[in-house]
C-alpha cells in the first residue's frame, strides 16, 4: 500500500491545517497515518501556535521524529502570546490574503535543502479553510488533496449560501433576527435533512451586512474544494449518505472524495499505540489528566461532562445558568471552563455553587477530551457541537445535549437530533431550569436511553468503517495512491 523502497524515495506530504484547536487535531491525526504509511512529514503551524504547543506540551513538543519535521510560518496578526483562540474573522481575514507567499516560500525551502533525510516536497494535504493551499501546490506541480474538517451536512449548508444570495435571504433584515423568521422550514435545499429550519444553516448568514466577511469567505472556501486534486472528509458513508452524495454531485469528477472517518477510530487502527509517533500531541492548552482518577471513581454513566470547545465563548451570566443547572440536576459533572471561556473577562462561579456541588463535581480547564469521552463513567455531553466533539461523542457511545456557538455547530446539532437520534437541544438563552431538566432526562428517562441506544449503534457502524477491510481504509488507500503518489495532475 504504498510502500517504500527507499529514504530517498520516500514521497514527502506537507500538512497544514488552519490554526484553531478543532483544525490541527484532525489534520495532526491524518499526518501520523500518513507517516505510518510511509510519508516524510512536514507539519506546519502559524507561529502563535507553534509557541502555544511549545508552552502547553514542553519544551522538546515540536523537536519531531525521524521523517516527522515541524515548521511554522507567520499568520500575518499583530504578534500575540495569548493563550487563547484568535479571533476567528481576522484569522480567516489574515491567512487568506498573507500566508500564500510564506507557504510558497517554505515549499521553495524545503526543495533547496532537501536530503536522503528530507526529499523534496511530493504532495499538499492543506486543510480546506486554508484554500490557498491549491495556489502553492500547482505553482510547484505537485497534488493537493483538501482536508475538510467539518461535518459534510455543514459542507453543503455553507454552499447552499450561493441560494440565499439568489432567493434574497441575505442579508437579512435587523427584524428578522428576532421576529421567528429564522424558525421557518427548508425545503430547497437537496441532499440536506428535511428537517431543517433557516436557524439550523451554518450561523454566518444571521447578519445585516450584505458584505459580512465570514459568510462571503465560507463560500469563497467551500467552492474552492473544487479545484483540488482531492476532498478528505472526517466522516463515514453511513453516517451522511444523503450529503456525501449531493456533494458528489456538486463537485467535478477530476476531486476524488475520500471518507476515512471516524479519524479517531481509524488512528488508532494505524498508528502503534505507545509509539513515539502516538506521542505527538495537538493540544493548545495544557492538559489536566488528573480527571481520570475522578471519572475511576464514579459509577458507570453517572457522569456529565461538559465541554464547549475551544472557541466557544459566553457571558458569566450564561455560566452561572449552566452552573446552576449542573448542581441541581443531583448528577455528577466534570466540567472545563477554558481560561478565555467568558468573553473578555476571567469565568466567576457564585462561592455557593462550589459549596452546594461538594464531591459532587470536577471543574479542569482542559483535557484530553477523545479519552474522556471513552470513559465508561460518563453518561451524557454537554457540546457545543463542533465536528470533533460530535465524532467523537458518538465513537464514545455518548449522548449528547447540543449547545452550539457558531459556523456549522448549529447544522450538526440538528442532524444529531433528528437524524442521528442522539442528542437533544439546549435553547440558546440558557436557563438553568431547563439544562436541569434536560439532563435529568438525557441521564434517567426513555428519551435518554433511546439516544444512549442510538449513540451505540453508530459506535459500531464506525468501527466497522475503520476495521481492516473496512471503507475508510479503502478510501485511505486511494487516497494515497491514486492521489498523493500520483505525482500531480495538469489543470
Amino acid at each position: 500500500m504504498g510502500s517504500i523502497a527507499a529514504d530517498g524515495d520516500k514521497p514527502h506530504a506537507v500538512c497544514m491545517p488552519f490554526p484553531a484547536q478543532g483544525h490541527v487535531t484532525p489534520m495532526l491525526k491524518l499526518a501520523k497515518i500518513l507517516h505510518h504509511r510511509g510519508f516524510h512529514i512536514t507539519f506546519v503551524n502559524t507561529e502563535f501556535n507553534h509557541r502555544r504547543l511549545l508552552r502547553s506540551r514542553g519544551a522538546a513538543a515540536l523537536d519531531g521524529l525521524p521523517g516527522f519535521r515541524f515548521a511554522a510560518i507567520p499568520d500575518g496578526l499583530p504578534p500575540s502570546d495569548a493563550d487563547a483562540t484568535q479571533d476567528v474573522p481576522p484569522l480567516c481575514r489574515s491567512t487568506r490574503e498573507t500566508c500564500l507567499p510564506h507557504f510558497s516560500r517554505l515549499l521553495a525551502d524545503l526543495n533547496a535543502n532537501a536530503s536522503p533525510e528530507s526529499p523534496p516536497v511530493t504532495c499538499v494535504v492543506a486543510d480546506d479553510v486554508m484554500s490557498f493551499a491549491v495556489d502553492a501546490a500547482r505553482e510547484f506541480r505537485v497534488p493537493c488533496a483538501l482536508f475538510w474538517t467539518a461535518s459534510v451536512c455543514g459542507y453543503m449548508g455553507y454552499r447552499y449560501y450561493r441560494s440565499f444570495l439568489d432567493k434574497g435571504i441575505f442579508p437579512l433584515k435587523e427584524e428578522q433576527l428576532t421576529n421567528g423568521f429564522l424558525d421557518a422550514p427548508v425545503d430547497w435545499t437537496p441532499g440536506m435533512s428535511k428537517h431543517l429550519r433557516l436557524k439550523d444553516f451554518p450561523s454566518f448568514f444571521r447578519a445585516t451586512d450584505p458584505d459580512e466577511y465570514m459568510f462571503h469567505f465560507a463560500l469563497h472556501v467551500t467552492e474552492r474544494l473544487a479545484e483540488a486534486d482531492a476532498a478528505v472528509l472526517n466522516t463515514f458513508d453511513e453516517l451522511e449518505p444523503e450529503a456525501l452524495d449531493a456533494m458528489r454531485a456538486m463537485l467535478p469528477p477530476s476531486v476524488s472524495i475520500h471518507t476515512i472517518g471516524p479519524l479517531g477510530f481509524l488512528a488508532e487502527q494505524v498508528v502503534p499505540k505507545g509509539s513515539p509517533l502516538d506521542a505527538l500531541g495537538s493540544n493548545l492548552w495544557k492538559e489536566d489528566d488528573s480527571c481520570f482518577g475522578w471519572l475511576d471513581g464514579k459509577p458507570p454513566r453517572s457522569v456529565v461532562f461538559v465541554n464547549y470547545g475551544s472557541v466557544t465563548v459566553m457571558t458569566n451570566e450564561e455560566l452561572v445558568e449552566f452552573a446552576w443547572g449542573l448542581a441541581n440536576s443531583g448528577h455528577d459533572f466534570l466540567w472545563i471552563v477554558r481560561p478565555d471561556l467568558i468573553h473578555g473577562d476571567a469565568a466567576v462561579l457564585p462561592p455557593e455553587f462550589m459549596e452546594s456541588v461538594g464531591g459532587r463535581g470536577l471543574l479542569a480547564s482542559w483535557c484530553p477530551q477523545e479519552a474522556v469521552l471513552r470513559h465508561e463513567a460518563v453518561g451524557v455531553f454537554l457540546t457545543h457541537s463542533g465536528w470533533n466533539s460530535t465524532v467523537e461523542s458518538l465513537c464514545g457511545g455518548v449522548p449528547m445535549l447540543c449547545w452550539p456557538f457558531f459556523a456549522e455547530q448549529q447544522t450538526n446539532r440538528r442532524y444529531s437530533c433528528t437524524e442521528w437520534g442522539v442528542a437533544m437541544e439546549i435553547d440558546d438563552d440558557v436557563r438553568r431550569d431547563a439544562v436541569e431538566a434536560k439532563i435529568r432526562e438525557a441521564m434517567g428517562g426513555d428519551k435518554g436511553r433511546e439516544m444512549r441506544r442510538r449513540a451505540g449503534e453508530w459506535k459500531e457502524t464506525g468501527l466497522r468503517a475503520t476495521r481492516p477491510g473496512g471503507r475508510a481504509h479503502a478510501s485511505l488507500d486511494a487516497l494515497v495512491a491514486d492521489v498523493l503518489l500520483s505525482g500531480g495532475k495538469a489543470r
